[in-house]
């Protein structure tokens, strides 16, 4: 009788050779060989360039009094589903770079330079990303649609001083949170 169960079930474990790997479901971004994991920690020089940067356009940043402030906003990266995470943070990252360009044209240009160049990277990637997403897959709603309209709208509405500022009291949330929070991908959840 042992060698009968014996023999069932090394026909079992041969028809489940033959079958070939169980198919997981993977994010869009994962089955396009998007990798962002690469951004989980930055390099200490990325960071210490990213201080000085900060610093530089906290000094030069003139006594603000915005009336409205875009960062931070009053919600994470976790309440979004993972797929649009990377959403998100692209067109953050996008805003970001747009008014930081402006600025590193003025008298700061040597110390945004390599923060700039790290910044742009990190945003080439996050494009590849969210372009892989299919055309036919899941569409922004919700939280994630309104974030992305009100990005859009708040270079119009709000003054090149305080979106320096709104951007700039924001770069190391952007970069240490939710960065390495798009990273993690499914692992990263609210704490």
């Amino acid at each position: 009788m042992a060698a009968a169960w014996f023999l069932v079930l090394v026909a079992a474990g041969l028809g489940l050779t033959r079958a070939g790997p169980v198919p997981t479901s993977k994010p869009p971004s994962m089955q396009t060989g998007c990798d962002t994991g690469m951004f989980k920690y930055l390099l200490s020089t990325e960071w210490e360039s990213m201080r000085k940067a900060k610093n530089a356009l906290e000094k030069s940043l003139k006594n603000q009094s915005c009336s409205s402030c875009l960062f931070p906003r009053p919600w994470t990266l976790t309440e979004l589903q993972v797929w649009e995470r990377p959403v998100a943070l692209e067109a953050e990252l996008a805003l970001t770079l747009k008014v930081l360009q402006t600025v590193a044209d003025s008298s700061l240009e040597d110390v945004l330079d390599q923060p700039l160049h790290t910044m742009k990277y990190i945003h080439s990637k996050l494009q590849a990303c969210v372009s892989t997403q299919p055309v036919a897959g899941p569409t922004p709603c919700g939280l994630l649609q309104d974030w992305l309209h009100q990005l859009q709208e708040v270079p119009e509405k709000v003054s090149q001083d305080c979106l320096e500022a709104t951007v700039t009291f924001n770069l190391f949330r952007l970069l240490a949170c939710d960065l390495k929070c798009v990273a993690e991908g499914d692992l990263c959840v609210r704490t």
